[in-house]
């Protein structure tokens, strides 16, 4: 009951992503624009409709088969000793078999292809998840490396100001040499930050770019994540139970094992029935001179069981469900090592967003102080009690507070998305990207095709979705300045 409680107050919680203010939209819009066009993501839900098909594969060998054959046969060379031999024939069959028993072959092959298709979905998932995921911390990224470019550039502005009044106090004879090589070193290096600055600006934004597949433009404050669990262990049972990539392995497992039973059917007798036509014509030339003699057409039919015992087949049988056998024991492997994947994933994003929060309240003391720091430096730089490498020293303290608050706001943001990735609650249904009428289920294509039986049921010819770059303008480091910008 308590699981079923955390549960809802989770989805609630994520749907309150949708109702924030109008600013908070624009993350939701990123997240959006990604899941209509991701390239990744579109490849990922056309991978599923092809495993959807193994379903009516499978399904195919357990149903009747039609086939017609036509022959037109020219004698060239007759027997010398044939007098009756007709010169060409045209030779027409029909052929329909019916699987009745193929020692479950086709049964557990269709079972096995219906659990993989369920595996699949829930890879689907993972790889929606993950590129939330990924379009979050590049959102995130470009807000915090903006703020970044602005504290570097208000640094280099605060810099150059104090460069020039130390020249001004130098000319007068107050300060020394020492003071203006102090300041035109710290001015260098704040001048070196700023292009560093840019330049992860630039590669925040072309990873935007190739995510989204637009530029980013004026990106507002995210909304607040949805209701995040009290403790691990409560996060790590809901991953347990929702985490898409586990989930995808204990299917998986299960559809290895049947594919053991589908190996053991080779040992197994099958039966059929089966029924043909003949149609043959010999062009009036059966008999030679005596072709009036001869009916020149004729039809056959035919119809019967067949059954087929193996006997001994080489060890084939005993070889392949050995193998099968070795498979699904890797994918028991493999399911085992899904889940500690998915315990370390949610272990560390909690315990990554703890840290975060908690820097990002001591970030926050560390600003106040350094500006008060760097206000009574100043003012007692005015009276000779401190010098100029104190305010220097003062200014940086405060730009490195600055930038370790907005990199733990940022930290703490992607740590709680990846948090909710890790428990399967970071999908476009839990964060209400859309009508359920607008959002890709895969389920919808699986009922479409899993009974079909025409051969000439085909798809239109693939076209790609999702929207190329080449025509977006490359990124540079410009920022808007607000009036609540990090560097005011």
């Amino acid at each position: 009951m308590r699981r079923s409680v955390n549960r809802l107050a989770l989805l609630a919680a994520a749907s309150s992503l949708i109702a924030s203010p109008a600013a908070a939209d624009t993350l939701r819009e990123a997240l959006s624009e990604a899941y209509r066009t991701n390239p990744t993501l579109q490849a990922a839900r056309a991978n599923q409709r092809a495993t959807d098909e193994f379903v009516p594969l499978e399904k195919s060998a357990g149903r009747p088969n039609i086939g017609a054959t036509a022959t037109h046969v020219e004698f060239l060379k007759r027997s010398s000793n044939s007098f009756t031999a007709p010169e060409r024939t045209l030779s027409v069959s029909a052929d329909l078999g019916v699987p009745i028993y193929s020692g479950g072959a086709v049964k557990n092959g269709v079972r096995a292809a219906k659990v993989r298709v369920d595996a699949g979905q829930a890879n689907l998932r993972a790889t929606e998840s993950a590129i939330f995921s990924q379009v979050v911390a590049a959102y995130m990224d470009v807000i915090r490396n903006q703020a970044i470019v602005g504290l570097t550039a208000n640094q280099v502005n605060v810099l150059s100001v104090n460069l020039q009044a130390t020249s001004d106090r130098f000319e007068i004879g107050d300060l020394t040499r020492t003071d203006i090589a102090q300041s035109q070193s710290r001015l260098a290096l704040a001048e070196s930050d700023l292009r560093t600055a840019q330049s992860n600006l630039i590669g925040a934004r072309e990873f935007y770019i190739q995510l989204v597949g637009e530029a980013p433009d004026n990106l507002q404050p995210p909304p607040p994540l949805p209701a995040l669990p009290a403790t691990a262990a409560e996060a790590v049972d809901t991953a347990l139970e929702y985490n898409p990539d586990l989930i995808a392995a204990r299917e998986n497992a299960k559809a290895a094992d049947i594919d053991i039973k589908v190996t053991r059917a080779n040992r197994l007798p099958t039966v059929s029935l089966f029924a043909g036509t003949d149609y043959n014509n010999f062009y009036g030339t059966l008999g030679g001179p005596s072709a009036v003699q001869f009916s020149q057409s004729e039809t056959t039919g035919s119809a019967g069981v067949q059954i087929s015992i193996p006997i001994f087949q080489g060890g084939r049988p005993a070889a392949l469900e050995r193998q099968a056998q070795a498979i699904a024991s890797a994918a028991l492997e493999q399911e085992i090592a899904a889940e500690r994947d998915a315990i370390a994933q949610v272990r560390a994003a909690y315990a990554s967003w703890q840290a975060s929060s908690a820097i990002i309240e001591s970030s926050q003391s560390a600003v106040a102080a350094a500006e008060l720091s760097l206000e009574g430096t100043r003012a007692e730089n005015t009276v000779g009690s401190r010098t100029i490498l104190d305010i220097l020293n003062a200014e940086q303290e405060l730009l490195n507070a600055r930038v370790q608050l907005v990199t733990a706001r940022r930290n703490a943001y992607v740590a709680g998305f990846s948090l909710l990735a890790a428990m399967g609650r970071a999908e476009a249904r839990d964060l209400g990207l859309g009508d359920e009428t607008l959002l890709y289920d895969p389920q919808v294509n699986f009922d479409r095709v899993k009974g079909k039986w025409s051969d000439w049921d085909n798809d239109p010819a693939p076209v790609a979705v999702s929207t190329r770059t080449i025509d977006v303008p490359a990124p540079d480091a410009a920022i808007e300045q607000t009036e609540d910008s990090p560097n005011r």
